[in-house]
């Protein structure tokens, strides 16, 4: 399968009607977005969202620095392989997102196209361990969905003379959900392990996740990080926090896969004591993460699917935050 690079130079030469139609034609008229939310920074982005994920540490049964977690194929040093081979793929969606102006049918057959081969760049990066096939379809539909927002003056949110404007977090997840909700045409039949453990126990999985607007990233994530920085937390704490949040909601496909319904009720409840128990910064919550971690590890699960969704925040907030200056 050819890479997501090449996937795009076939998809790179639209029709001049579209091109003239494009909201996002970088014609004089339309010039294109400020370099803080080009598409090589929105790339960059999804792959520090990516790293800080596997970096962060400690998570419960999750690859992070202290080790492989659950997994025997992973290790820190393939996440962080995988993220950095995926970086043309995160451009490259961002970039046809552009050049079609709006969701449609189209653009997403194109994201998909883009994908599967992101997907083959990937294995081809970890010697064949599925790191982040996942995260290709959350963070790029989120990358997809702020490259339209971006494009857009009238999307921007400004924070006084002078300040960088922002996208509304809100506003992406929702075009990213309507991109999601179109058909992927030439998909062949999926038979992963997500979609499998997603029709056995009848959750909605990553699929239903983005076409909801990403709630776990918007509605859980965030806000649970926020808090725990205007608590005073220091950002690994407020980052492991948030995390928690997301598992003791989310039906996580990847704990269903791995243990079924034990696993992923041991993954909620637990999160829910470390939360319950002040969080990951007090001594009855770190011993509470130790537990569920114990746990975990016996049943030899893993909460990927809320890894992924982690990341997700975490690009959302970089895109809250992003400052001009470092672009």
């Amino acid at each position: 399968m050819a890479s997501a690079a090449a996937v795009l130079e076939r998809l790179d030469a639209p029709p001049a009607s579209l091109l003239r139609n494009d909201a996002c034609d970088t014609s004089p008229l339309a010039p294109p977005p400020a370099a803080p939310f080009s598409d090589a920074r929105l790339a960059r982005d999804a792959i520090t969202a990516l790293i800080d994920e596997a970096e962060l540490t400690p998570k419960p049964a999750l690859v992070d620095r202290r080790g492989s977690g659950a997994h025997r194929d992973l290790d820190l040093a393939i996440m962080r392989r995988s993220a950095h081979a995926l970086e043309p793929t995160f451009a490259a969606l961002a970039r046809t997102a552009r050049r079609r102006g709006e969701p449609s049918a189209l653009l997403r057959t194109e994201l998909a196209q883009i994908g599967r081969a992101g997907e083959q760049d990937m294995m081809h990066a970890t010697g064949g361990s599925n790191a982040h096939r996942g995260a290709i379809w959350i963070i790029g539909l989120l990358v997809a969905g702020a490259a339209l927002e971006t494009c857009s003056s009238a999307s921007m949110r400004t924070h006084g003379p002078g300040a960088p404007n922002h996208p509304d977090t809100s506003r992406v997840c929702t075009v990213a959900a309507q991109i999601a909700c179109f058909p992927d045409r030439f998909a062949a039949s999926s038979d992963s392990h997500g979609e499998r453990a997603r029709r056995r126990y009848q959750v909605g999985g990553a699929r239903r996740e983005a076409q909801d607007g990403f709630p776990h990233a918007l509605d859980v994530g965030l806000p649970a990080l926020h808090a725990a920085r205007a608590r005073g937390l220091d950002e690994n704490t407020a980052r492991i926090d948030a995390l928690l949040a997301i598992m003791s909601t989310l039906d996580d496909t990847c704990l269903l896969h791995r243990a079924g319904l034990a696993g992923l009720h041991a993954g909620q409840r637990g999160a829910r004591r470390v939360l319950d128990a002040g969080g990951s910064s007090t001594a009855a919550g770190r011993v509470a993460l130790d537990a569920l971690e114990r746990e975990l590890l016996a049943l030899n699960a893993s909460p990927g699917g809320s890894a992924d969704l982690l990341a997700a925040t975490l690009f959302l907030d970089m895109l809250a935050h992003r400052d001009a200056s470092r672009s």
